[in-house]
């Protein structure tokens, strides 16, 4: 049964524990992390050698290879073995790296603390690709969405909350670091009894045969990702958002003392509304989305990204600090708010980027190979991030300040969206439907299970505007290759669009026989690789709101590959400024702007039912009285 609502999730069993289970191990990562910095930062400096701040970044570094190194292996062992169990013994491993990394506390061993740390990479490493594509397991597809963003939302509130309670605890005197230590331990068997209920979740490649060579397997899982190209280009695109996160991350403590002038009050403030904002945005992707992979929502991210990233430079430029201030002196300052909402909104179009981009990834990987899919993202992610930091160690040297890092970074943001968009046009394509949908029409949907979630099918509609392929598509999650008429595929500005849909223009036999055959030819191979194929039989728009005589293509093109005929029907949309109704005064053109249009959707029907008459009934009657 689909969940309602993603907040329903969290009262299912086949959620609920593994929400906690995560959320538990993404928090005691940061606690453990951030007690440590605390720790060689504060209280250890008589125990070092070397400079603590050189200590600082060895811990980054040192907890991010292990994703390098054991991604590939972790992927395998995801793909091959029981889920549940598997998550299972991944907590108890945590509960010992723990025990041993409260050992280095109360010793104040440095070296049983990084063996700990290197050992928590480890669990991390082992647990990413679980994280991921266990969900797709117990979740339907329209909850892919919803589930991904309460996971989001849950990891970066985790983080937050992980990260000021690791520092916290430590710094309590007399036994900070006992505190601490126990704390982990807590934390991890808290997670390993939320993982005993998790429900049994097969394996999906039991007969895998293990790779225990790292950089073969490493090598093979990139070339996995590599196969579907929307799936790899997703992965870039995530892993790219790894590269601008990290840098704002990682300048965030400098940016708040030496341009905002605050202490680490403040430096903790923005921190927590960046989190909040990145758990925010992941929480309405499911409503913005209509409970559907919408990779729509992934170019107005990247557009936020980059707006708000320029923004923050603009607001930031000209700013003196006088000496640290606390939370109370920096917020009674007017141009604070300013940065705060900027950062705020650059976490929740984080959000938007993100969640989608992950659903994405699972809903089109094979679920054979799955798990190493998400281990080859993790893979580069953790490239993307370790290149981040040599980026901004190199512009910052080259006389950058911190805001116009911010700048830089915010443009490449804007050049990168621009490229993958233009290699995958669906993302770019999507993206304007989903603005026709939500900003000129208001779309009331009925019928969509009708469509089945994968293999070949027809969808026959009747033809009303020239935007109704992009208002099927933007309500339909599948992409559907649309056999068009050949003139409206030519319409300046909708041809970008249509091209990106992989539409197959059609002319009459008498217009172009030649275009015909092509066309008839080009919608068959689609159905044989198993996508939808989307057809307007009247063979040209309206005239009059009234549907024209249906045409014999769609009999055509299922005479060679029999697949269900699903019909559908647009509503409201005569009378609007993309149908012949508006020809004529400006007045007309904008006549139903904002309305309320309808699509109808009805159970499939066998090929051989499919007659021209047959089918227009079948549409005029799900299409009623209103035109």
């Amino acid at each position: 049964m689909s969940s309602p609502n993603q907040f329903r999730l969290l009262n299912e069993r086949r959620f609920a524990p593994f929400f906690w289970t995560q959320f538990a191990a993404a928090g005691n990562d940061n606690v453990f992390k951030n007690a440590f910095v605390v720790f060689v930062t504060f209280e250890a400096t008589n125990l070092l050698s070397v400079d603590p701040g050189m200590i600082v970044n060895v811990i980054g570094a040192l907890f991010i290879l292990p994703f390098m190194l054991l991604s590939a292996t972790s992927g395998q062992l995801a793909d091959k073995y029981e889920k549940s169990q598997l998550i299972r013994l991944i907590k108890l491993f945590e509960i010992a790296i723990m025990v041993i990394g409260c050992a280095g506390f109360v010793l104040s061993s440095i070296a049983l603390l990084f063996v700990a740390l290197a050992l928590l990479g480890v669990h991390s490493t082992l647990f990413g690709p679980v994280k991921y594509a266990i969900l797709p397991q117990h979740l339907a597809t329209d909850e892919l969405v919803g589930g991904n963003g309460m996971v989001e939302m849950g990891t970066f509130v985790a983080i937050l909350i992980g990260t000021i309670a690791g520092g916290l605890v430590v710094a309590i005197k007399p036994h900070g670091t006992l505190w601490a230590g126990l704390l982990t331990i807590a934390i991890a068997v808290f997670g390993w009894f939320a993982s005993r209920r998790i429900p049994y979740t097969p394996a999906v490649a039991p007969g895998l045969r293990i790779n225990w060579n790292l950089f073969t397997e490493t090598w093979r899982n990139l070339k996995l990702g590599r196969e579907n190209l929307v799936v790899w280009r997703s992965m870039l695109g995530i892993s790219w958002f790894w590269f601008y996160g990290a840098i704002y991350l990682a300048q965030l403590p400098e940016f708040t003392k030496g341009v905002l002038g605050g202490d680490e009050h403040v430096f903790t403030l923005l921190l927590a509304i960046f989190s909040i904002g990145i758990g925010v945005g992941s929480l309405l992707c499911e409503r913005m989305s209509g409970r559907k992979v919408e990779i729509g929502l992934v170019p107005f991210g990247s557009i936020g990204l980059t707006l708000f990233a320029i923004d923050l430079w603009l607001a930031t430029r000209h700013l003196a600090p006088a000496g640290a201030s606390g939370v109370s002196a920096f917020l009674a300052q007017p141009e604070s708010w300013r940065v705060i909402v900027d950062i705020v909104l650059l976490g929740v179009f984080g959000g938007f980027y993100t969640v989608p981009l992950y659903a994405l990834i699972q809903a089109r990987s094979e679920p054979s190979h799955r798990s190493r899919i998400i281990a080859a993202n993790n893979i580069l992610n953790a490239l993307f991030i370790i290149v981040s930091a040599a980026v901004a160690i190199a512009l910052l040297k080259a006389g950058l300040t911190i805001p116009e890092l911010f700048l830089v970074v915010g443009i490449l943001n804007g050049i990168v969206a621009v490229y993958i968009y233009t290699l995958v046009p669906e993302f770019l394509m999507r993206f304007l439907a989903w603005l026709l949908i939500h900003t000129l029409y208001r779309v009331r949907q009925q019928g969509l299970e009708n469509i089945p979630d994968e293999g070949p099918c027809v969808l026959v509609c009747n033809h009303v505007s020239y935007v109704d392929a992009m208002v099927i598509s933007a309500c339909v999650p599948r992409p559907i290759r649309f056999v068009m008429d050949h003139q409206i595929f030519r319409i300046p500005v909708l041809s970008f669009v249509f091209r990106a849909m992989n539409a197959i223009p059609i002319a009459s036999a008498k217009v172009d026989a030649a275009l015909k055959e092509r066309a008839i030819r080009e919608a068959q191979d689609a159905l044989a690789a198993g996508e939808i194929v989307g057809i307007f039989p009247e063979g040209k728009l309206t005239n009059d709101g009234e549907m024209n005589v249906f045409r014999p293509g769609v009999q055509q093109i299922v005479s060679a590959v029999p697949a269900p005929v699903v019909p559908m029907a647009l509503s409201g949309l005569w009378g609007s400024m993309f149908s012949h109704a508006s020809r004529g005064s400006v007045f007309r053109k904008f006549r139903g702007v904002f309305s309320r249009i309808g699509l109808e959707v009805a159970p499939p029907l066998r090929p051989a039912a499919t007659t021209p008459e047959e089918l227009r009934s079948v549409v005029l009657q799900l299409r009623g009285d209103i035109r």
